[in-house]
């Protein structure tokens, strides 16, 4: 009887995870949504970024708060957002006065609206892609993705990712190092990047780090990494950045 009982879980738990809960947005270009301020802002000694994972986008409002209030998250320069939709964050980038660039990875079936990464900006976004990340979700089968966006802060171009790793449910320890290596491979094109999001791993600061990024925070739940001192000659700052 036992062992009856064990496989039936078993069949229940393959037909879960063959269940698709979302449509994948598997095109590179998009769909893409993007919105630009007008106000030019001048660069300080320091460049304040935030990472917030807004779950599912549904409060909102209740996140624009929070970071209006508490002083480590006040007056940022750039705002890493994840599990997002367009109109959320608009909603952010009008709150503070920043241009963004917003890219979803799936379209949920169970909240009916999309769900992605986007990079907020108080300085001008001058180019800006979506980065695929290997290995579909064991639950429903769905798509990860980084936003990644070329800021221009004064003469210097700041390569900036949005990203969001699989979950310890949704992907092995090896399939979240995979996930941020294409991420760093993307970013090989940049002479100054900051990666920051939802990694949902401890395991991938060390690959981070392996490639010469300096850890910024600790948690997992908000990381931000960044590399200052790779070689510039791939690309010069105040030159055009290589995508759109």
């Amino acid at each position: 009887m036992r062992m009856k009982r064990s496989a039936a879980l078993f069949m229940a738990g393959l037909a879960v995870a063959g269940c698709r809960t979302g449509h994948n947005y598997v095109e590179p270009g998009g769909p893409r949504y993007a919105g630009e301020r007008s106000t030019a802002a001048e660069p300080g000694d320091r460049l304040r970024v935030v990472s917030f994972n807004i779950e599912r986008a549904l409060r909102v409002d209740q996140a624009i708060e929070v970071m209006e209030a508490e002083p480590s998250l006040r007056d940022p320069d750039v705002i890493l957002l994840q599990e997002m939709d367009e109109a959320g964050t608009r909603r952010v980038a009008d709150a503070f006065g920043m241009s963004y660039v917003y890219y979803p990875a799936t379209f949920s079936l169970k909240t009916q609206r999309d769900f992605g990464n986007a990079v907020l900006s108080r300085f001008p976004i001058v180019g800006d892609s979506k980065v695929l990340l290997p290995h579909l979700g064991v639950v429903g089968s769905l798509q990860r993705i980084a936003t990644g966006a070329t800021i221009q802060v004064g003469d210097t171009l700041i390569r900036v990712y949005s990203a969001h790793l699989g979950t310890m449910i949704n992907a092995t320890a090896s399939g979240q190092r995979d996930q941020l290596q294409a991420v760093l491979a993307d970013a090989e094109r940049y002479p100054v990047v900051i990666i920051g999001g939802d990694m949902n791993s401890h395991g991938v600061v060390r690959v981070a780090r392996e490639h010469g990024y300096e850890t910024r925070t600790q948690q997992i739940w908000a990381t931000l990494w960044e590399c200052p001192q790779r070689s510039r000659s791939r690309t010069t700052p105040g030159t055009p950045s290589p995508d759109r």
